[in-house]
């Protein structure tokens, strides 16, 4: 048997013993299952019971920055655009809006609406929303989208006024935005929770305790009732909803569900309506288990790895980072391990978003496995690492069995190459918190478009983003790149800038692509409204429930 075939023959071993601890770890999570009950619902009301895999770690549209606080707060709160069941942008507060000829001043016509309390929502309280998601005080994650506003970048740097920011009120139903350069994508930003509006008069009074219970006042289809930690967090209709004639779903309870396949079972049972994911290499028992349950569709959204450049020292090689990514096997993760239609990712932007031509793969993609791993090791030794010395790190991931099964697959890959590898997984909360202060040196990550276009991926690396800049990639010249893509009017002219800048962070090797997501989902058949979409993004409004 030649090394080659050797090789391969561990790499099978190793990659079946994954499987085993995998059902391994099925089996034991299924067999302490309990029964929660469906909470009773109200005659003549429509209950939804939601699964939402993880507890959020605020309800503020400034402070929040995972998807799973967005799915809940974009119930609460709409901004001047909102979601159509497809995820497209449609009028939300604004009715109606125009551009002046050079695409920088955006006047917004607002809709005659009410906070659920009964205060009027004006444009004063989206122009007191701006001004505090760039407040440094605020640490907001997302400021950097709000920056696109005139002087933004400055406001949150502390080094202008607020009264600066290019965000007026006319008058209470008409906000003008002034605009640092065209942003032709704006209504679909506008959709995305860092602009919606916030109570300024709530704000004011309660500070950062206005979220809790009993405070919070919204604009949306629901209003906050009630949030028992760890258990679920439950909304009601919103009677002073401008709309809420048309919204069918009168209660929503939202499940932590961080454990997949026990949601999968409380789906089954009819304990919840839908859960938002599943885990993807059951999809094959789901389907002949739950088959008109089961929803998938591609989506955009890129599963990565981010190396720690800034405070782990063997990662400011770009030999090394090189080399990891090399000797990740994508087409095993995907096929083997994930299963669902992932597709392996050697670009960071994916298909399908707007106004864009995907990167070409790098030419090693296309050589045989085995060769990627000589080339890997060749990079490594040339750092300074080899049998003597081997590499070593950690790698930090938020809790799933997906992330799980990801970095399992990771270790196997790298320690066939002399790196060694150990695997720490948090809730997801403390993972990500742990990212924003830069204490990891390695993790799994995934990127979900906040608005269709390239540069909601490729604006995470510019060396002013901030906390979701997680690797501390700076580079001038990246940096130029975007701000000429900013000042380009032509579509076709803007891609190729935008092209160009995403080879340069590729080559770079800030980052390793792995796969491209499949968004996948259990929804009752009872379920109507229900829309699969590029952007997963599924507002209650535009749900009901048969039968209830």
């Amino acid at each position: 048997m030649s090394n080659l075939a050797a090789s391969l023959l561990r790499i099978a071993f190793q990659r079946a013993g994954l499987a085993v601890v995998a059902c391994a770890a099925v089996l034991a999570v299924c067999a302490c299952q309990g029964k929660p009950e469906r909470p009773a619902c109200a005659a003549g009301q429509v209950c939804l019971e939601y699964g939402n895999s993880s507890e959020p770690s605020t309800l503020d549209p400034q402070t929040s920055q995972l998807v799973d606080e967005a799915v809940v707060i974009g119930d609460l709160m709409m901004g001047l655009t909102t979601d159509a069941p497809d995820g497209s942008a449609v009028p939300g507060m604004a009715t109606s809006w125009e551009t002046s000829p050079d695409g920088l001043v955006w006047t917004f016509h607002l809709r005659e609406a009410r906070w659920s309390d009964g205060a009027p929502v004006t444009a004063g309280d989206f122009v007191y929303a701006y001004r505090r998601i760039l407040d440094p005080a605020t640490a907001a994650t997302y400021a950097y989208l709000v920056a696109v506003l005139k002087n933004g970048q400055a406001v949150n740097a502390g080094k202008a006024a607020p009264e600066t920011l290019g965000a007026r009120a006319l008058d209470a139903r008409t906000l003008q935005l002034t605009l640092e350069h065209p942003v032709p994508y704006l209504p679909q930003l506008a959709k995305h929770q860092s602009f919606f509006p916030v109570p300024r008069h709530v704000v004011q009074r309660w500070g950062e305790g206005w979220t809790q219970p009993g405070r919070y006042v919204s604009n949306g289809a629901y209003r906050l009732v009630s949030w028992r930690l760890g258990d679920y967090l439950r909304v009601e209709k919103n009677p002073r909803f401008w709309d809420a004639a048309q919204v069918c779903v009168d209660r929503i309870d939202y499940y932590p569900t961080t454990d997949s396949v026990a949601a999968e079972r409380r789906v089954a049972r009819g304990e919840l309506d839908l859960n938002t994911s599943f885990q993807s290499n059951r999809i094959g028992r789901l389907k002949a288990t739950l088959g008109g349950y089961v929803r998938t569709h591609s989506t955009l959204a890129t599963v990565y790895l981010i190396f720690n450049t800034a405070d782990f020292a063997p990662f400011k090689d770009v030999r090394v980072r090189r080399a990891l990514s090399l000797a990740v096997d994508r087409e095993f993760i995907t096929g083997k391990l994930m299963r669902a239609g992932q597709i392996p990712a050697y670009a960071f932007v994916p298909p399908g978003i707007a106004s864009y031509a995907p990167v070409a793969p790098p030419p090693w993609a296309a050589l045989p496995f085995a060769s990627r791993q000589a080339e890997a090791r060749r990079l490594l030794a040339a750092a300074g690492y080899g049998p003597g010395r081997p590499l070593k790190f950690e790698i930090k991931a938020a809790n799933s069995p997906d992330t799980q099964l990801i970095g399992q697959a990771l270790q196997a890959d790298w320690k066939l190459v002399g790196a060694e590898a150990s695997l720490l997984q948090n809730e997801g909360q403390i993972a990500f918190a742990a990212y924003t202060a830069r204490d990891f040196q390695a993790a799994p990550i995934s990127w979900y478009a906040d608005y269709d276009d390239p540069l909601t991926f490729l604006a995470l690396f510019k060396s002013d983003t901030g906390a979701q800049n997680y690797g501390d990639y700076r580079n001038p010249a990246y940096d130029a790149l975007l701000a000429a893509a900013d000042r380009e009017p032509d579509v076709g002219r803007r891609a190729k800038i935008l092209g160009r800048a995403e080879q340069m962070m590729l080559d770079d090797a800030t980052i390793a692509p792995v796969y491209y997501v499949v968004n996948r989902a259990l929804v009752s058949p009872r379920i109507t409204g229900w829309v699969d979409n590029a952007t997963h993004t599924h507002r209650a409004r535009w749900l009901c429930v048969k039968g209830r």
